[in-house]
């Protein structure tokens, strides 16, 4: 299911929900599944299953013909996506201690893929030269970071941002004695196939 089609099935059952006057939890509790799960629908973060997704509208008393009528599978409605600081999805990478992502926000783009990620560095945090197959976008949003490339180093602070390919050897290095944030953006373009 494409990402624009998930976004605007969360929003609709959010904003036919809230025009009921009706909780998540009273949702769930009509529609037999778990409250946690309509938060994840409603804010596009799962894919629920056709039969789910059927006991979730049928528990907002819409005729389904009705909810999917209103679905724009070419998607000339502009969307907003919102994520909330405690919605981001932490993950980590091999070879790198103290090294904590925060995912914020992936999308597919035709011939490319953009993703956006919060770093936070530990003092002391280390790990190799590494490589990504994207452009990367860096902006400090707090600390001092010492951008480690094969030929050269660059000192970043706070409000200090970078462009590179990602395909040069790079790392950071926090230099100061508090964790380091920035904000990571990388752009992917698809590989023509051969």
């Amino acid at each position: 299911m494409r990402e624009d089609i998930l976004i605007q099935i969360g929003t609709q059952i959010k904003e036919r929900r809230k025009n009921k006057g009706i909780t998540v939890q009273e949702l769930a509790d009509k529609a037999s599944v778990s409250k946690g799960l309509i938060s994840q629908i409603e804010n596009s973060r799962v894919v629920p299953s056709l039969m789910v997704l059927i006991d979730v509208i049928r528990a907002l008393d819409v005729d389904l013909n009705v909810f999917f009528k209103d679905i724009d599978r070419e998607n000339s409605v502009k969307t907003i996506l919102v994520k909330r600081r405690d919605e981001y999805y932490y993950f980590e990478k091999e070879q790198a201690l103290g090294f904590r992502y925060h995912r914020i926000f992936t999308r597919n783009m035709e011939k490319s893929t953009l993703d956006i990620v919060l770093l936070e560095l530990e003092p002391n945090a280390k790990r190799p030269l590494v490589e990504t197959q994207a452009f990367e976008y860096k902006y400090i949003l707090s600390g001092e970071i010492e951008y480690q490339f094969e030929e050269e180093t660059i000192r970043l602070s706070a409000g200090d941002s970078m462009l590179f390919d990602g395909r040069i050897p790079h790392t950071p290095r926090n230099i100061g004695a508090y964790n380091a944030i920035m904000l990571v953006v990388y752009f992917f373009e698809e590989q023509p196939v051969r």
